[in-house]
């Protein structure tokens, strides 16, 4: 049967090519299916109402930058064979497949010690083997153990074509406009040299358009203290439901596959074995139990609950200081009288936490600009540069929550 070609309409870049008969049917898998289920941007939707798009939007987005990459850096004389660009194409698609309900709000509480990028390559490699190692070109790529080292920093990396997505896509569904960035121009200014990916000399500017981008989009966007608030809140939620489950007091969540993981999620079990149950987890799964809760018999979990379903969030409020612990304290002390509850349950409702955000790490990987006589320098080097030093180093605030009366 003839393969036939492919075409999605996609609010941010217009229409999106599928040419390729394994991808189409990557994306029809119902692995990837799933991301249609998880938010892109977790909680940010109660911020910016427009921000509900998910994870498969995002994927196909980065997959589409990923192919005009390509494309761009075979015109400009660089080798790139059709299995490589197969498998960075893959490779792209499936890089955030790992990602579980509420993406980065919940890494680490329903599995412990195991990052959303541990988990793609374990379904990466399972996907592998129902396509007869057809995926091997695209995991060796995904972890960076091909011999061509650019093709990884496509994926991931200070220019990967993820950053240029999410950010695109992102500030187009919040309509924040700081979060805009020429990723047109970003991807006719690649070029290889020495196996690196750089920067031609001419865009400079776009590149640190691009990094302010990204730090003016994570302070008012995936930092803002009402989405922090929101996801500390269902944090909160699973912490006191794993809690009253070691206590012994019934609490069923709505779904099989959240059950599972809430039974033991203090147990060190190989997410392989249970990567079935993994992929029927999705938001949904997890909204849906958050409502039954909302009248569970546990006052602390019940409130918990209901303020997140109807956005009656926590009081949050942020310094460039650690808070006094006597602040904390004295606001402990007054919801465990005016709840009541004992102050160590006021420790649902009041806590302390940081915020963390790095404009450009040049010690994590270095955005490298080529100059036209074949010189090579890091952009926080060059002369007049924005990016400069003192802005290569986290930035830091620390935040409160507590419950508003």
């Amino acid at each position: 049967m003839a393969f036939v070609r492919k075409i999605i309409n996609d609010p941010v870049y217009g229409f999106i090519t599928i040419d390729h008969p394994l991808i189409l049917s990557i994306i029809a898998h119902p692995y990837y299916q799933r991301l249609r289920r998880i938010h892109q941007m977790a909680f940010a939707h109660l911020v910016y109402p427009g921000a509900v798009h998910s994870r498969l939007h995002h994927s196909l987005g980065a997959y589409h930058l990923m192919s005009s990459a390509l494309s761009e850096l075979k015109n400009k004389g660089t080798t790139i064979t059709p299995e490589e660009e197969l498998g960075a194409r893959i490779a792209i698609l499936l890089h955030d497949i790992g990602h579980g309900p509420y993406s980065h709000a919940l890494e680490n509480e329903l599995i412990h010690d195991v990052n959303h990028e541990d988990i793609s390559l374990l379904i990466m490699q399972t996907m592998n083997q129902e396509y007869n190692g057809q995926l091997e070109t695209a995991i060796d790529i995904f972890r960076n153990k091909y011999h061509k080292h650019f093709l990884h920093q496509l994926v991931s990396g200070q220019l990967d074509v993820d950053r240029m997505d999410y950010l695109s896509r992102d500030s187009f569904f919040t309509g924040v406009a700081e979060g805009v960035i020429s990723y047109d121009r970003i991807l006719k200014m690649l070029v290889v040299k020495d196996d690196e990916l750089m920067i031609e000399e001419k865009g400079i500017y776009s590149i640190e358009k691009f990094l302010v981008a990204r730090r003016l989009m994570y302070w008012q966007v995936y930092l803002h203290k009402a989405v922090v608030s929101a996801e500390m809140l269902l944090v909160k939620i699973v912490q006191r439901a794993k809690d009253l489950l070691s206590n012994g007091v019934p609490t069923v969540a709505a779904t099989d596959a959240l059950n599972f993981f809430l039974n033991n999620a203090n147990e060190n079990q190989p997410v392989q074995q249970h990567l079935d149950v993994f992929c029927n987890l999705d938001d949904y799964d997890v909204m849906c139990t958050i409502k039954n809760w909302s009248t569970h018999p546990d006052k602390i979990l019940s409130m918990l609950c209901r303020s997140l379903v109807d956005r009656r969030l926590l009081k949050i409020r942020l310094q460039a200081e650690p808070f006094d612990e006597k602040v904390v304290r004295e606001k402990k002390c007054e919801v465990s009288e005016r709840l009541p509850i004992t102050e160590n349950e006021a420790g649902y409702f009041v806590f302390t936490g940081e915020a963390i955000n790095t404009t450009y790490d040049p010690s994590d990987e270095r955005i490298n600009i080529l100059f036209k006589d074949g010189s090579v320098k890091d952009i926080s080097q060059i002369d007049n540069a924005l990016i400069h030093q003192q802005l290569s180093g986290p930035v830091k605030k620390y935040y409160i929550c507590y419950y508003r009366f």
